[in-house]
């Protein structure tokens, strides 16, 4: 009976610390434009892609631009009372409740620039 109690209790701490995960993740990578080359643009020409009037919706987080055109939680250029053709750095990461995690399920298509 002792022998079994423990291998019993073996068995249970080898299963616990086969149950812990390594605190290191590996970035999930983001999806580019069918393998293009990525595209710069500024504040000022970013802000065409508002996605009115039939055109791409475009959004600045973190330096990188995202097509949220076909994203079906973006509509006429709008999302949460958000805007594209605009920086949402700030906002995404202050006061939107998924952060930077959704950003992964739509195209990076490009580059915030500064103006010259």
């Amino acid at each position: 009976m002792k022998h079994f109690l423990w291998l019993l209790m073996l068995v249970f701490v080898f299963g616990l610390s086969a149950c812990t995960t390594d605190e290191t993740y590996e970035e999930t990578p983001i999806p580019t434009n069918d393998g293009e080359e990525l595209i710069e643009l500024t504040l000022e020409e970013l802000s065409y892609y508002d996605g009115k009037d039939g055109k791409p919706a475009y959004i600045a987080v973190q330096g990188y631009i995202y097509d949220v055109t076909d994203s079906s939680f973006w509509t006429n250029g709008g999302h949460n009372g958000y805007s594209a053709g605009q920086d949402l750095t700030d906002e995404i990461i202050n006061s939107s409740p998924h952060g930077i995690e959704n950003m992964s399920r739509v195209p990076k298509i490009g580059i915030l620039v500064t103006g010259e």
